[in-house]
Parts: C-alpha cells; sequence; structure tokens
C-alpha cells in the first residue's frame, strides 16, 4: 500500500501507471520501459518517505528543545504524549499522566463557569488562550499562558488537541513587583506619594462625626550635606531608620515617604492639639540617629494641617501642606508653620506667575536677555560678559529673576528656560559677529536640571553649528549646588567633552559651597567666579579680605583665573588689584545693559582680544 502523502506525486502515480501495464504490453522493449518508470516511482516514493521521517524527526527534537511545555490529547481529553519541558515545569513524567485528563494538574482555582466557556471557545473556534493557574507534582501552585489548538484529520474531524504552555510565574511576580513598586517607597518600604494619596482619601471617606485628620510634611535639614560627609549608604540607612521612627511614634497612623528627605504623617484623631501633635512629632525625632559611629542630630522643618478645617479634598490638602512648608523654609531651619489661608493666597500668586511664565516662554517677547560687561583690573578693558535673563511682565513690570527661577527650578521649566537663554545668547553672538564687531565670549547660567536631562551637550553644539559661532565665544556658569547636585551623577566627564569642543568652563557664586577644595582638583574648570558676598565689605572686614586672598592664591596655584563679582567701590578694585586678581565684575564698571547699549560700547571698545 502506498503512502497517503505520496499518492498527490506525479512520478508516484507514472510508476503505478507503468506497473499495471508492465504485464500487458507485448514487446519487451516497452515492458523494460514500464519497469524503468516503476523503479523511478518507487524510488520516489522512498525520497518521500524519508523525507517524511526526517521531518517528523525534526518535529520531535524542536519539541524536546523548546521551553514551552506541549501537550497532546485525544478525541476524549486523555494525555497522548508530552515533551521534556512539560516534565520540567510540572514535575510530572510522560508515563505518569498518560492516559489522564489535563485536569487532574488543575489548581483548582477556576470554576464550572470557566472550563464551560474554555471548551465552547474551543469547539467553536478551534482554539483557545489565556491564563491558566495550574498544580505542579509537589503542590505548589504556578500560572501559566495556555494555547490549545484543535487538530483536523483529512475528513475535517477532531483527532487530537495540542497545548502548548509557559510558566509564568517569574512574570507574574514581577509584575507585583511593579504594583508593589507603584505604591511603596522601594528604600524604606513605607507608602510612597501615589499611596498615600489613596490613604488619605480613603480616610477623608469614612471620617466618623467628631473626628479629623492631622497631616504634617517632614523635611530635614541640610541632608544632602549629611548624604555628601557620611555617603550615600550610611545616608540611606538615616532615612530608613527615620522613617521606622516616625512610624513607631504614631502608630495606627499613616507615615510615608514623598522622595528624597520629605516625610509625610496622618493622623485620625478626635483632640483639638494639633500644635502639641506636631511638637510631639519634633521632640521624639529629635533624638540622635547613630549612623556609622556618629551621633546625628537632625533638624527639621515642618509644614502641617487638619482635615476637615483645611480641606477635604486630597489634592487641596497635599498643596496646603507644601505651601506651609515652604513657608516655614523661608523662615530659616527648624522651624514649623501650619497652613493658614494667606499661604494660600501667596501660593495662588506663584501658580499664576509660573503659567504666565509658561506663556512668556512659550511666546518669547516678554522675555529678554541684559548683558554685564567683565573687565580686567589694570586697564579696565572688555574682557567678557555674561548674559542675565530679564522677564518684562506686561502688568507688573519687571519680575526679578530672585522670584521666578526658584520657581521655575520647583517646576521644572529650568531645562526649557535654560535652553531658551542659550539659543538667544548664541543668537545675538552670530549677529554681532555679522556685523564686524569685536566680540567677546558670553558667559550663560546652567541649573541642575539642564545637566540632569541628556540633551544638553548635543542641544549646544547644534545651536553653535546652526548659528556659526566658535565655541570659544561661548562660557558656561554653574555653582558649586549644581556639581554638589548627586541627580546629574559625574559631570566631570561631560564637562571634560564640552570642554574640547572649545567652550570654557566657570564656576559661579565660588566659595559659598562646603566641599570647594574637593572638587576643584578632579573637575575640568577654567574660571572661579568669587561671590559678591565676600567683596561686599572689602577692604575693612578682615575674615572677607582674609578668604578672598586665600581663593585667589589657590587659583594662582591651580592655574585657574578668577573674576570677582560686584565689585561696586574703587577700594575693592584696589584690594583684588594687590592681590593678583586679573578680572572683575560689578557696579563700578557696569550695570546689565540690553543688548543694544552692549552694542554701542562693542563698537567704541578697542581692547578685546577676541575676534
Amino acid at each position: 500500500m502506498w503512502p497517503s502523502f505520496t499518492l498527490n506525486r506525479p512520478l508516484t502515480w507514472l510508476g503505478l501507471a507503468a506497473l499495471a501495464a508492465a504485464g500487458v504490453l507485448p514487446l519487451l522493449t516497452l515492458r523494460l520501459v514500464a519497469l524503468a518508470l516503476v523503479v523511478v516511482g518507487v524510488a520516489d516514493v522512498w525520497r518521500q518517505i524519508r523525507l517524511e521521517h526526517q521531518r517528523r524527526r525534526l518535529s520531535e527534537q524542536a519539541l524536546e528543545l523548546s521551553p514551552d511545555g506541549v501537550m497532546i490529547t485525544d478525541t476524549a481529553n486523555r494525555i497522548v504524549t508530552v515533551n521534556p519541558a512539560f516534565t520540567q515545569i510540572t514535575g510530572y513524567t510522560p508515563e505518569e499522566v498518560r492516559g489522564l485528563n489535563p485536569s487532574s494538574l488543575s489548581s483548582g482555582r477556576h470554576d464550572k463557569a470557566f472550563y464551560d466557556r474554555y471548551w465552547q471557545t474551543l469547539q467553536t473556534t478551534g482554539r483557545w488562550e489565556g491564563e491558566v493557574w495550574n498544580q505542579r507534582k509537589h503542590g505548589d501552585q504556578y500560572p501559566e499562558w495556555l494555547r490549545v489548538q484543535a487538530c483536523h484529520d483529512r475528513k475535517g474531524r477532531v483527532s487530537h488537541y495540542v497545548g502548548l504552555f509557559t510558566d509564568i510565574s517569574r512574570h507574574k511576580a514581577r509584575e507585583q513587583d511593579l504594583r508593589r513598586i507603584g505604591f511603596e517607597d522601594p528604600l524604606t518600604g513605607l507608602p510612597n506619594r501615589r499611596r498615600l494619596h489613596d490613604l488619605l482619601a480613603s480616610r477623608l471617606r469614612h471620617l466618623r462625626a467628631g473626628e479629623g485628620l492631622d497631616l504634617a510634611l517632614i523635611d530635614i535639614d541640610a541632608f544632602k550635606a549629611i548624604n555628601d560627609s557620611l555617603g550615600v549608604d550610611s545616608g540611606d540607612r538615616l532615612l530608613s531608620r527615620f522613617g521606622q521612627r516616625l512610624a513607631a511614634q504614631v502608630a495606627g497612623g499613616i507615615v510615608g515617604r514623598l522622595g528624597g528627605d520629605e516625610f509625610m504623617v496622618i493622623r485620625t484623631t478626635t483632640f483639638d492639639d494639633h500644635e502639641k501633635w506636631v511638637a510631639s512629632l519634633r521632640h521624639h525625632l529629635s533624638e540622635p540617629f547613630e549612623i556609622d559611629e556618629s551621633s546625628l542630630h537632625l533638624g527639621l522643618t515642618i509644614g502641617s494641617c487638619r482635615a476637615p478645617e483645611d480641606g477635604a479634598d486630597p489634592n487641596v490638602l497635599f498643596q496646603r501642606l507644601e505651601s506651609a512648608l515652604y513657608s516655614a523654609k523661608r523662615h530659616g531651619r527648624n522651624h514649623d508653620r501650619r497652613f493658614r489661608p494667606s499661604l494660600e493666597v501667596e501660593s495662588d500668586r506663584h501658580l499664576t506667575i509660573l503659567n504666565e511664565l509658561r506663556q512668556a516662554l512659550a511666546q518669547g517677547s516678554q522675555l529678554d536677555l541684559y548683558y554685564q560687561t567683565q573687565h580686567r583690573l589694570d586697564d579696565g578693558g572688555l574682557v567678557g560678559m555674561e548674559a542675565l535673563l530679564r522677564w518684562h511682565h506686561p502688568e507688573h513690570g519687571l519680575i526679578l529673576p530672585s522670584e521666578f527661577i526658584p520657581l521655575a527650578e520647583r517646576h521644572g521649566l529650568m531645562p526649557a528656560l535654560g535652553s531658551w537663554v542659550i539659543d538667544q545668547a548664541v543668537a545675538q553672538l552670530a549677529t554681532w559677529r555679522s556685523q564686524g564687531l569685536n566680540v567677546l565670549p558670553v558667559w550663560v547660567n546652567l541649573s541642575a536640571l539642564q545637566l540632569i536631562q541628556g540633551d544638553l551637550e548635543s542641544h549646544l553644539i547644534s545651536t553653535l553649528n546652526q548659528y556659526r559661532v566658535p565655541a570659544r565665544l561661548l562660557g558656561l556658569e554653574l555653582t558649586e549646588s549644581v556639581l554638589l547636585d548627586e541627580r546629574a551623577g559625574d559631570i566631570s566627564p561631560r564637562l571634560e567633552a564640552l570642554r574640547r569642543e572649545g567652550l570654557q568652563i566657570a564656576i559661579d557664586d565660588f566659595g559659598t559651597g562646603y566641599s570647594s577644595m574637593a572638587y576643584l582638583k578632579r573637575l575640568p574648570v577654567d574660571k572661579l567666579k568669587l561671590d559678591r558676598e565676600f567683596i561686599r565689605a572689602l577692604p575693612h572686614d578682615h575674615a572677607d579680605a582674609a578668604i578672598s586672598s586665600a581663593v585667589l592664591a589657590m587659583a594662582q596655584g591651580l592655574n585657574l583665573d578668577v573674576i570677582a563679582e560686584g565689585v561696586e567701590t574703587a577700594e575693592q578694585r584696589d584690594f583684588l588689584l594687590a592681590r593678583g586678581c586679573r578680572h572683575v565684575q560689578g557696579y563700578l564698571y557696569a550695570r546689565p545693559q540690553p543688548a543694544d547699549e552692549v552694542e554701542t560700547r562693542l563698537r567704541q571698545s578697542r581692547s578685546s582680544v577676541y575676534s
């Protein structure tokens, strides 16, 4: 009998026809030809049989190598065969499950209705796919992703069912971890901001008559200094212990970490003792923390409010807590402040300013760059200028940077604002160069958020290339706080790459930080800007005189240039000149001016060394 898979082959049919004719053909020659055709047909059949066997072996090997479990059942839903992955996942050998109904592997988590839907779909469409919980041989339950396909015979009747399944235990565990991370602070295990919002909403919904909620937002003062002096690991341990102590103090309440060094506390109470409660928190947390053989006494800034007196909406309460905390911070460290309506008025004003700043940035017409020139001390010649942002509000007039820059930093607007400043400064340099003026380097300030975002370097280079401005004409000023901001990571390689492109790097407000000497050895820096705080009382204040002299001597030893900021008197100028300071910036020489006025000075200047 010829195998069925060969009957559609032309050579097979030709061989069969020749075999039938061989016995009746009259001539021997014709019979030999017929026999030759039979041989060809048999050879073709044999080749097809070998190929079919080879395909079956490959299929069996593929099933053996497949990481997915495979189970084949007959029409009565009895297991016919399984592959090695089935045994690896379930623990059952082929001999143990052959002839069994797959329901013997069920975990019992699914009801009869589930299996009724399963069979209805399989019989209707011929396939089913979904998540199923089954049980291993040793009793532990696991989730699997199951795909079942009905197989049909030549007459179109179902002959077998093939099921492929993947153990998704790890995927489910990862989903649970992600779900937990979404609601839990990974360092302390406390609820995060999102979870705190949900818990606060729940507490508000379930308040009974006479009950209220006390809420406090606690910020650890100068935590970054602790982190830098003891190390990140010790700082993390401090935060963890801080959260543990806080949770122990408010047993029955809710404690969470909003991020960084900010913690939130919620207490349901029938007592009207809000201020006393906040004081008790401070007292309990004022006990020293022992970290790495160091005894730390923490300063705390606390903003607080009470519900429902100060609001019954979670979003409103969060906003009022933050308003109270920021108000406390403005009064210095280690202060408490409870929310009051006047804070909300101030907060609303800040929100209005922020929204109008976004509009001004989008339009560009209200923002402008002023330029304050920098001079040589020995002859007063121009050597550079600093670009300073100004906002001309159509109703409020000039809004000082000290008012809107902190808001922009707090609400993530600084990257866009900083990019605008870079674009405008480079465009202005291009305009002056096109007019044939002697162009001086322009210095722009960078914020921490600009360094944190990944495209600062590419934006700088592309902007310079767009306007065909040499990189040596653009300088970058970074404050010590920016250089030490851990969110920006190790910025030394990034600054070095910018210097290789030709840009200059300066440290602004030098001396106001606390690790100046440490980073000067490793950071690629060209200049230091001596903060005006040390210039203001010169030459009469002995401490400022000593600090200024020390910075100038140190800079000379490190081959760094120094620009003294805020020089307003001839006495200050003479003091700095006598101690080797080469460059200054201040009202004694020039106030910040708009671009057209600076342009006039550039036309008159004969001392620039740049072209």
